[in-house]
This record gives structure tokens, C-alpha cells and sequence, in this order.
């Protein structure tokens, strides 16, 4: 508990014993309310500065104005006990209110610790501990083990282990070396890593992600503002009901004045909308707090119920159902063996950094001879030709084959195909293929469970290509060869069929479609900066199996909201009935406001548990 919080609980247990106290010793008349105003007071004082303090500044009708004028006018009609109890309670409801808020901001505020306190720069052979604001782009930072990382950059001397829980949620550490790219917030955790800068502090990942936290409290959710709205018309309505509940019978009708004042009174207690006003947005907070402990970062409540209602999911291809990371699938040779085939191209690929020839090389596994290999010529948008144990041999697409006079074929399997000949003479062809993420089809399983009615894939890739991978994966349908304003257009499609549409894309080049959806999630986009931009929620990580973990946090979101708005209403409503009704005493009326208010708040609190992938 915070310090204020401490006070409070002391308030309460205070003046708890000395309600009970005034209880027990036998006074009468004044001496009974003097006894009951000390407890009152006690508890109460706050809230009647409050209250006072709101109606000289033009704010009347509000929850501290509704407490103050039931509990002062219990006193008025000889209610000690029960005005006493009334502020106690109210003030319990308050303190688990507290509790609960302080508990949703734990999560965010371990994501606010990623802010860096300083960083340690080169600069003319020094070390210099300096504001992380002072660091320019280009310049070389120091890291040492336990120290948080304030730029994002590129590791040029050192390894290391770096810990990007903060940002991920991953709890496994990542291992850095010369030519990594380390992200602002992350903690290097062994190792000295000297780094040159790429960004500016302003533009790095750490600041981005901290501005976008800090905003996700004013973007409300509709049925968020419905709730505001509500209580600003619904609590100078219930006032004057309450009025004319204490005035009309006794004028025209010759009732009791006492008695339709005290129903006037506990009409008033009921209907303080606290118990709405609070845990509505506390569970849409605690709902936005848990996903971030997760790694996913929600940019408002509003995105959150979106993500609730969607029944469409519009998936990218590249990066976002698969790794982005190329590997060779098949070896079809043509007169020699898969071995010697694979030999040949790694030797002739060996020096090239295109991931396609990585991809060849990781393959072949074993030692390269570099000294078999003469001269290597690239023929731009064809291949290369290079000479591999005094043989010149032709690596490349159809193009390439044709010009050599090879007489080549197509592969029956889908991918980028590597042609090879000797010469003229066809050797055979090696097909590479982007991975799929291993968790893809398990997550799109997890979707129909959770009630999506379609996913679909656009891609910019091949026919051929996107069938396969569909196929695979399991996608209800897709769209292959699209310009990135062509999947704009089949998302528009989608949203005037009458769709909730989710668009999930890596956030490079889907920030259009990302942005015309009705909810933009940015898959596997730790860095990017047009991801954090142009999505409404951002995946930090590269799990797609993430996905499916958002949406459940938003369906149970709202379904926390929904119950908690159907138990405000209906308790509030009946006991306000029955109160007109003088079926009902002032303890009815502490539970229709601090009991429901109590429920709702640790009702909210569930969003904070943690939801399983």
C-alpha cells in the first residue's frame, strides 16, 4: 500500500472503534449525536471539504455532494448510526477502489520503468554519463551488466546477454554481438556492449512506447464515454427525484415529514453512480494493464472494444504468418546427386549476403573450400555465374537458364526456385521458401474457437505461393499478388459487407490497411516505427500466438464491463424502487452504493489475472 493509503485504512479502523464505541455507551438526545459525529467527522471530513469545495467551483451534483447531503441529513432526522456508517462504508469502498487502481498500474507502471535514467557516451575517449536526450544519432554508447539500454543502435564491440522482457514479455534473454540491433529499454545483462546510435532519444523505441501508454487513458471507449454521459444527466435527475420524493407527499398528501425524508435520504445514498463510474473504466484500465504485461500494447479502451466485436481477421503474409527468414525446402538434381548439387551452389553462394543465398549456405551445413572457387560475376536480375572447381556453372531464375540454353524445367513444389547448369547442361534446382511461424496453425484453431467468423490473407506474393501457404495454414480464403492500395480496397470491402474488421500485418508496409481497419495490429513490430504509428495495438514481440491472447483479453474485458453495468443498474434501480416505497432503511441503501460499488471494483479486478495462451 502507498503511504496514502496506510492513513486511510488507519481512518477507517479508527473510526469503526469509535462508531462501535458511540454504540455501546448509553447516551440520548444531543450527547447520541455528538457521540456519532466524532467517527463522522473522522471518516468524513474529506469528503465533506469535497463536496463544499466543488459546489463554490460550479460542481454540484457529484458523488462527494450526494454523501455529504444523505449523511448530514441522517443527522438532521436522528439517523446517527446510520450517517455515520454511510461515510465509513463509502470511504472502504474508496480505499478498495485505491487498492484496485494501484494493482491495474503495477503492470504499466513496470512497463513505465523501461524510461532510461541516463546513458554513458563516448566521446573524445571518455565515458560520459549524460541525459539520454543529449545523445546524437552516430554517436558510441557503453553498456555494462545491469544497465538499461536509453538508445536504439547497432552492438560494434562486446557480446552480451540482454534481457527485452519489458518490452516483449518474453522472458528469455536474447544474445547480442557485433552487428545486432539492441532497442531502447532493454537491460543488458552480461557483457560490455559499445553501441552506435541509429536513433535519437525523442525517436526511439523506449520513448515511443512510454508516449503511447501515457495516451491510452484518453482514448475512452464508446460504451466508456456512454457511462460518463449517463452519470452527468442521471445524478442532478436522481437529486431532484429525491426532492420531490421528500417534499410532495408530505405537502399535498399530509404524510410524515421525517418519514419521507428519510426515504428522500436513502433514495440519495442508492443512487450515487460510483460503482459505474468506477469500475467501468478500472476494468477497461486493468484490461489494457494485463495485455501489457504480455507484450501487447493497447493504444486506448476503445481499441480494446473494438477487438471485442471483430469477427473478420485480415492477415499480411510476409513477417506476419511467416518468419521473414528464407531456408531451402527441396534439392531436385538433374544427372548428379542432391549432395553434389548443394555443394556446387554453397560454394558459389558462400560470398554473397542475400538471404536467399544464406539460405543455401546454412543448408549445406559443412565446410566450404574457398579455394575451389574462381571468379563469381552477378548478372543483375538473373543470378550469377561463377567458377567452382575450374567449371563455370549459371545459378539463377528461368531467365538465366534461357540465356545459358539450358533446358530447364519448372518445380511442381511452390517457392523461389534456384536454377543451376554447367554450361548448357541443366543440373537441377533448389527451391527456398520463406518459413512459417510454427505456432500459425495452432493460433488459427484458437481463432474459430473464439467465435471469428473468416480470416483471410492478402498477399503481394505469387499465386502459387499464397495457395501453399493457405493451404497450411488453414486461412479461410485469400488474395495473392496485391499492391499495398489494393488491399486498402479489399478491406473496405470487407468493412461495407458489414465486417469487424482486424487487420494484423508487420507494420512496414501495411501502415495504410492498418490504418482502415477497424482495429490495426501490428505483428512482430519491436522497433518499427511505422508499426507503433499507424496500429491501434502493437504486438511487441513475433509470436502470432499473441493474437489470439488480445482478443481473449478484450472479450473478457467486456464481459467484466457488461456485468458489472447489469449489477450497478439492477441493484441501484430495485432498492431505489422499494426506498420510494418505504420498504427499504439506510443499510439498504450503504449496500445499493458501497456494497455494489465493492463488488464491481473487485469484479474489475479480474482483468488483472493473468489469461492464458
Amino acid at each position: 500500500m502507498t503511504k496514502k493509503q496506510k492513513k486511510t485504512l488507519i481512518r477507517i479502523v479508527s473510526a469503526a472503534l469509535l462508531t462501535v464505541i458511540a454504540a455501546l455507551i448509553p447516551l440520548d438526545g444531543i450527547w447520541k449525536g455528538l457521540a456519532f459525529a466524532v467517527p463522522y467527522l473522522v471518516i468524513g471530513w474529506d469528503v465533506l471539504w469535497s463536496a463544499a469545495r466543488n459546489i463554490a467551483h460550479g460542481q454540484i451534483f457529484d458523488e462527494k455532494f450526494l454523501m455529504a447531503v444523505a449523511t448530514l441529513g441522517a443527522f438532521a432526522i436522528r439517523e446517527y448510526p446510520e450517517a455515520a456508517a454511510v461515510m465509513l462504508f463509502y470511504q472502504i469502498g474508496e480505499w478498495f477502489q485505491s487498492i484496485a487502481v494501484g494493482k491495474s498500474r503495477k503492470s504499466i507502471a513496470a512497463l513505465m520503468d523501461i524510461r532510461p535514467e541516463y546513458a554513458v557516451v563516448l566521446r573524445e575517449g571518455e565515458e560520459l554519463e549524460v541525459d539520454p536526450e543529449e545523445v546524437e544519432i552516430g554517436e558510441i554508447i557503453v553498456l555494462k551488466p545491469g544497465e538499461r539500454i536509453p538508445l536504439d543502435g547497432t552492438v560494434i564491440e562486446g557480446a552480451g546477454s540482454v534481457d527485452t522482457s519489458a518490452l516483449t514479455g518474453e522472458s528469455l534473454p536474447s544474445d547480442k554481438t557485433v552487428g545486432d540491433t539492441v532497442l531502447s529499454g532493454s537491460i543488458n545483462l552480461s557483457g560490455v556492449l559499445k553501441v552506435k546510435t541509429s536513433s535519437a532519444y525523442g525517436e526511439s523505441t523506449v520513448a515511443r512506447i512510454l508516449e503511447l501508454v501515457e495516451n491510452s487513458s484518453e482514448k475512452k471507449a464508446r460504451i466508456e464515454n456512454f457511462i460518463t454521459r449517463f452519470a452527468r444527466w442521471y445524478t442532478p435527475i436522481v437529486v431532484i427525484s429525491a426532492a420531490l420524493l421528500a417534499v410532495i407527499p408530505p405537502l399535498f398528501f399530509s404524510k410524515s415529514w421525517a418519514d419521507w425524508i428519510n426515504r428522500a435520504l436513502i433514495f440519495l445514498v442508492v443512487s450515487c453512480p460510483c460503482a459505474l463510474v468506477v469500475s467501468v473504466p478500472l476494468s477497461f484500465f486493468g484490461g489494457i494493464g494485463g495485455a501489457s504485461r504480455d507484450g501487447i500494447l493497447v493504444k486506448g479502451a476503445n481499441y480494446l472494444e473494438m477487438l471485442s466485436k471483430a469477427d473478420t481477421v485480415v492477415f499480411d503474409k510476409t513477417g506476419t504468418l511467416t518468419q521473414g527468414s528464407f531456408a531451402v525446402d527441396a534439392v531436385h538434381p538433374s544427372e548428379i546427386s542432391a549432395e553434389e548439387l548443394l555443394d556446387i551452389a554453397a560454394a558459389a553462394e558462400c560470398y554473397s549476403s542475400h538471404p536467399i543465398a544464406e539460405s543455401v549456405v546454412t543448408a549445406f551445413a559443412g565446410d566450404i573450400d574457398r579455394s575451389r572457387i574462381g571468379e563469381i560475376k552477378e548478372i543483375a536480375g538473373m543470378g550469377i555465374e561463377a567458377q567452382v572447381d575450374g567449371k563455370i556453372f549459371f545459378l539463377g531464375n528461368s531467365k538465366l537458364m534461357e540465356k545459358a540454353g539450358a533446358d530447364w524445367h519448372e518445380c511442381h513444389l511452390p517457392g523461389t526456385a534456384i536454377h543451376i547448369s554447367e554450361g548448357n547442361r541443366y543440373m537441377g534446382h533448389i527451391i527456398i521458401n520463406d518459413q512459417l511461424k510454427p505456432e500459425v496453425r495452432e493460433s488459427f484453431n484458437k481463432l474459430k474457437e473464439l467465435g471469428i467468423k473468416q480470416t483471410i490473407m492478402l498477399t503481394g506474393d505469387s499465386e502459387k505461393v499464397a495457395k501453399a501457404v493457405a493451404e497450411k495454414i488453414g486461412v479461410d480464403s485469400y488474395r495473392a499478388e496485391l499492391l499495398p492500395a489494393q488491399k486498402v480496397t479489399a478491406v473496405e470491402d470487407l468493412l461495407g459487407s458489414g465486417a469487424h474488421v482486424a487487420f494484423v500485418g508487420d507494420g512496414i508496409n501495411d501502415a495504410p490497411v492498418l490504418s482502415r481497419a477497424d482495429v490495426g495490429i501490428a505483428m512482430g513490430a519491436l522497433g518499427s516505427d511505422a508499426a507503433i504509428e499507424s496500429a491501434d495495438i502493437v504486438i511487441m514481440d513475433d509470436r502470432i500466438s499473441r493474437l489470439p491472447l488480445a482478443i481473449k483479453i478484450a472479450h473478457r474485458t467486456m464481459r467484466i464491463v457488461h456485468e458489472n453495468i447489469i449489477l450497478a443498474l439492477g441493484v441501484k434501480f430495485a432498492i431505489l424502487i422499494l426506498s420510494a416505497f418505504g420498504l427499504t432503511n439506510m443499510w439498504w441503501a450503504v449496500f445499493g452504493d458501497v456494497g455494489v460499488l465493492i463488488v464491481a471494483v473487485l469484479n474489475a479486478m479480474r482483468c488483472l489475472i493473468r489469461v492464458k495462451e
